[in-house]
């Protein structure tokens, strides 16, 4: 299984990524965040990306991924108006 996970230096975040590392039926994780984790493994592609409301510079490399976990908190700036409720 490939997975997606965003938001994998927050509290939850660093859970379901230790636990996807432990995994051996997860050979792959792609981890999105706003900054370094500091994590190694041989199957985890960290991504530093800032802009969580904007994805067309990586969004072809999003595909194929079997699993995705949004941990990632809503930014505290965002107006409310954009965020679906």
């Amino acid at each position: 299984m490939k997975v997606i996970l965003f938001g994998a230096t927050g509290m939850v975040g660093q859970g379901v990524l230790r636990e996807c590392l432990l995994d051996p039926s997860v050979q792959h994780v792609l981890s999105i965040v706003c900054g370094p984790t500091g994590q190694q493994a041989a199957k985890l592609t960290e991504l530093v990306h800032k802009d969580f409301f904007d994805y067309s510079l990586f969004e072809s490399h999003l595909a194929g991924y079997d699993a995705c976990f949004f941990c990632a908190p809503l930014p505290r700036a965002c107006p409310r108006k954009v965020i679906p409720t």
